[in-house]
Order: structure tokens, then sequence, then C-alpha cells
């Protein structure tokens, strides 16, 4: 009798060359994600499809393009996404870009390259594997079993979503102390192992989550449940979780002088409005309404933010990725590029929520 890994075996040839029926698919996704030897394979055959393709005719040459040092390879030589239902594929799309970036960092790299807060490389990775632990054991993948039951949580309501606002005596929200706390134990748990397996733990762990049936089942993950302060449907987890991968990315890319480029259009406008979906609830229903217009490849979309009973205030135009890292806490309110006309103190207040919403 053949064995779940054997079959799964005979499968990643038609899998690479994106020529499996739907339902294997599902059990070579899940399996991939399981499997460290098989999920190795996977991308060397997939690499190996690339190569017999050629190159895009399309991309410029490696060195063309000036300031990539040699990134935008990385990046179009990389293994493609998991596939997965919509909400989950930025966050595939976002992992596949981090491990393009890491891969050129071998062993005796610049690891230690200080990035942000006061970590450096490994570090970054090491908090992201914390950053990804709530919705890991939420959906039982980090090995630890689910905290929760996903199909009991509660469907996501008309609002999209309501904010945790208690907080502690000295006005900080519980879950950001534990955020901060369980950051800390992981950094300092792996700063005792090497780069290369904390880069494992941290891609096993993102394969597990894009592997669960979350990821790949719109309606389980249209239901709402509570993690790190906010009761979002878990397709927004999944957005969140894509946020800030892409924001450390940027990180990491930034403080090594490596250009890493923004994600897809239809992602970046998925995180976007994800973004809006936040802030809403965080400015409150009798904010002084301020019209936001986002703009940029892509599209166009407004939204009135704060009272729906007063007339408009002011308005305030963005670029996509500079709206992003606003909420991301990597533009300044008083620095982000930005058109505003009329009331500048309600189109500042909408700026200064969004900053502060940063949890990164």
């Amino acid at each position: 009798m053949t064995s779940p890994h054997e079959e799964v075996r005979d499968l990643l040839g038609a899998w690479a060359l994106d020529a499996l029926m739907p339902g294997d698919e599902g059990i070579v996704v899940r399996h991939l994600g399981e499997c460290e030897h098989c999920a190795v394979e996977a991308v060397r055959l997939r690499a190996t499809v690339r190569h017999l393709d050629g190159p895009d005719a399309s991309d410029p040459e490696p060195d063309a393009t000036p300031g990539m040092h040699g990134l935008s390879l990385a990046l179009r030589s990389r293994a493609p996404a998991l596939r997965t239902a919509p909400h989950a594929a930025p966050y595939a799309a976002a992992v596949a870009g981090l491990q393009a970036l890491l891969k050129e960092l071998d062993e005796h790299g610049p690891w230690g390259t200080p990035v942000v807060h006061d970590w450096d490389v490994h570090d970054t990775v090491a908090h992201l594997v914390a950053a990804d632990e709530p919705l890991a054991r939420l959906l039982g993948r980090n090995g630890r079993g689910p905290v929760l039951s996903v199909e009991s949580a509660e469907p996501a309501d008309a609002a999209g979503s309501t904010a945790d606002c208690t907080s502690s005596a000295d006005g900080v929200s519980p879950w950001r102390v534990a955020w901060e706390q369980r950051t800390r134990e992981v950094i300092r748990r792996e700063r005792a192992r090497t780069p290369a397996q904390t880069v494992s733990t941290w891609r096993n762990q993102a394969a597990g989550l894009l592997s669960s049936r979350a990821a790949h089942d719109t309606e389980l993950a249209s239901r709402a449940t509570l993690l790190n302060g906010v009761r979002l449907p878990v397709a927004d987890h999944f957005l969140a979780r894509a946020f800030e991968a892409w924001v450390h990315a940027q990180d990491i890319g930034g403080a090594l002088d490596r250009v890493v480029p923004p994600p897809p259009a239809p992602h970046l406008w998925q995180l976007v409005r994800f973004a809006v979906r936040i802030l809403g609830p965080a400015l409150g229903p009798q904010a002084p309404p301020v019209a936001l217009t986002v703009a940029g490849e892509g599209g166009e979309t407004e939204w009135v933010l704060g009272s729906a009973d007063d007339p408009v205030r002011a308005e305030l135009v963005m670029e996509p990725v500079d709206f992003c890292m606003l909420v991301g806490g990597r533009r300044a309110p008083e620095q982000v590029p930005r058109g505003t006309t009329g009331d500048e103190s309600a189109a500042r207040r909408v700026l200064n929520r969004a900053a502060s919403l940063s949890w990164l």
C-alpha cells in the first residue's frame, strides 16, 4: 500500500508544473507544510521547471536596475508562493519574498546588522517566529495545538472589527505587554541557535499556516476571533501576518542596502483595505469626519472616517505604500507624503491615530 508520503512524492512533479488536480493540490500543500524533505524537493523541482522555461523576456538583466544589488534576481528566481485562497495570498507572497532575501545571507553573512528597535537581522526573524505564534496556535499549526477552535469563533459582523480598548494602569494594552514579552523570550532563545535554525523555524511555522484549512477555506476564514487586541475575521489575521512580514522584509532590506519591492498591486490593496478597517473603529464614530483617498497603481478608493452625521472637515490623499508604512509605524505622521485640504487638525488626528496602530 502506498504511504501518504510516497503518494505526495509522486505528485511533486505535477505540482512543479502547476498541473495538479484541485483535490491533489490540497493534499500536497498540507504535506509540504509538515515535511521538510518534500518541501526541499518541491522547491528544487519548481526551480528546475523555471530553468527549463528560460528567463522572462520582460524582466531586466540582474544588474540592469540600479540599486537592486542582486535582490531582484533572488525575487525572480524564488520558489512561487504556495497557492491559497485570496485572503492568505498576500501572506504567502510576503513569506516567499522574505525567504528570497534571507537566502542571500549565508551562515557567516551580516546577520548581526542592526535592523529596527534593538534587533539585528537574526533577531528580526526570531520576532516573526513570535509574531506568527498566536495565529499558528489558533489553527493548531505550531506543534502546541490550538488555543481556540476557529469553528466555534463568531462570524464577523458588518462593522468588520472591534479593537480591544482595555489597558493597564500605565495605558498600555495587556496584549501589547504579552506581545513584547513573548518577543523577548523568543529572541533570547533563538540567539542560542544559528540563524539557519531560526529561519527554518520561521519558515516551517509559516508553511504550516499556509497549509491550514483556514488558508484555503474562505467560509472558515470569515469567522472572527480575538487575537492581539482586536477581533477580526481569521482572513484579516492572515492579512496582518502579511503586513508584518512585508514591513520587516523592508526593514531588513533597508539595513542591508537592498531594495525590497512592494507587494503586487492586488495584494497591496488588500493590505490598504485591511488597514482602513482597523483605522475606522480606532478613530471612533464621534471623530471629525475626514475623507481619506488612497490612489496609486491598481486604482483609487475613498473612505470617510469618523462621524457619519457631520460634514467632511478635511481631505487626505495618500499613495498605498505610504499609507501602509504610516500604519506600520515606518512613516512619521508629520513626514509621510500626502495631500491635505480643509481642517488640518482633523487630518492630523487621522494621521496620528493611524501611526499609533503599529505594533510591528
